[in-house]
């Protein structure tokens, strides 16, 4: 349960005022000493990640976070980074201490995740001292809540149920590969190995789909470019799909026949976590590029920044190569992404493997509501190479039609 990525987790953001027992919660609901408690307010600072399972979702991801009603300079600060987690957040909790009355800083809350379509469940804390006020208040207006007490467990194991009828589709994203394989097939995964590699190890996107592969009771070969040829001569029969590296593209499509089915990490991705329609629409706009456009390379992790980096190096390269137009880019990492984004003519996102999906679709609709075009690093490449029509084939219902 603990090496599940983050990136696979059902994320539950807990929100409130300060010292309404938010990591008294956490304690409760993990049965650990998680979260620092302290009757001082505002003991919480930055976010709090917590891992761990609750049956039958499976592994979660708990957020603690700094008050709402944080104040000065400091606390502000702290509120914006409390805010930030919104974007992460599958369930929301919002936890009021049942000795006072809901005002406009739960009524934003509130606001906010219904504009997010976001589900919530306010938890009323600390029952067990004295009378609810907060009750009252929730039911004139009609909001979910449920009665917790921290500190005596009252309630914690109803609100365990609770989150697990809350629980969004959307959390459980697309599969990776298992819709569009069947036991028995011989999937054959290519794996370069280059400098920007981690010493040791595939990275993340290749193990998952290859463990996707094993779910399903299908065989997977894993393979460098350089011995794809004389891997494919091992097989008995042909592969039912080829998943190569998106930079490998050129070289992989030489080597296979035009009608074996061919896809990259990338483009199992974009569907996966993201919006594959969205994508695809989004890497037209390399066609409308003029000289000084600037474009937004947005990376979902933390990493160190290798010579042959994709983002900072290697796109660049293949965007001057293809327009001929002197493009100025800005390059975010981890959890940094623009509240503006109408200065850009295209961003490009990498495949978020390290965030969940509820992440990626925040930068989406963000550039969607901008007029912003997005796609990915593998549908760039794609397209850039002249086959993303038959990487996207493998997916292709509810696809749009690509005008190619």
């Amino acid at each position: 349960m603990y090496k599940t990525p983050a990136s696979n987790r059902l994320h539950i953001g807990i929100f409130g005022k300060r010292n309404t027992g938010k990591s008294s919660l956490i304690n409760a609901i993990t049965a650990q000493d998680t979260a620092i408690v302290s009757a001082v307010a505002g003991t919480t600072t930055d976010p709090v990640y917590k891992p761990m399972e609750i049956l039958p979702i499976g592994p979660c991801m708990l957020i603690d976070t700094a008050g709402i009603d944080d104040a000065g300079l400091l606390g502000d600060e702290r509120v914006k980074r409390t805010l930030v987690v919104l974007r992460k957040t599958d369930i929301g909790l919002i936890v009021v201490s049942c000795d006072t009355k809901i005002d406009n800083f739960e009524e934003e809350l509130v606001n906010t995740f219904r504009n997010k379509k976001l589900p919530f469940l306010f938890v009323v804390n600390k029952c067990d001292l004295s009378a609810c006020l907060a009750q009252k208040c929730l039911e004139e207006n009609k909001l979910p809540y449920i009665l917790v007490s921290a500190k005596t467990n009252q309630g914690i194991d109803e609100l365990k149920q609770k989150i697990m009828a809350l629980a969004p589709g959307h959390w459980s994203p697309i599969p990776l590969v298992g819709d569009i394989i069947k036991p028995k097939d011989v999937i054959v995964l290519v794996c370069p190995i280059d400098s920007a590699m981690p010493q040791g190890r595939l990275i993340l996107p290749q193990v998952q789909v290859m463990r996707d592969c094993l779910d399903n009771n299908a065989v997977a070969m894993v393979t460098k470019e350089t011995e794809l040829l004389d891997s494919l001569k091992a097989l008995k029969a042909r592969p039912r799909l080829v998943i190569t590296d998106s930079q490998v593209f050129e070289s992989v499509r030489d080597m296979l026949p035009s009608d074996m089915p061919l896809t990259s990490f990338s483009t199992v991705f974009a569907r996966h976590k993201g919006d594959l329609n969205v994508y695809i629409k989004g890497v037209y706009a390399l066609e409308s590029l003029k000289d000084g456009d600037e474009i937004l390379v947005a990376e979902a992790c933390t990493h160190h920044v290798q010579p042959e980096d994709i983002g900072r190096t290697k796109i660049p390269t293949w965007l001057l190569d293809y327009t001929k137009k002197d493009l100025h880019y800005e390059v975010t990492a981890g959890g940094d992404f623009p509240e503006e984004l109408g200065r850009y003519k295209l961003i490009i996102s990498c495949g978020g493997c390290m965030v969940n999906r509820r992440e990626v679709m925040h930068r989406i609709e963000k550039a969607k509501a901008a007029g912003v075009p997005i796609t990915n690093y593998g549908i760039l490449m794609a397209y850039l190479s002249g086959i993303l029509e038959r990487v996207i084939a493998p997916f292709k219902d509810g696809l749009v039609e690509l005008d190619i």
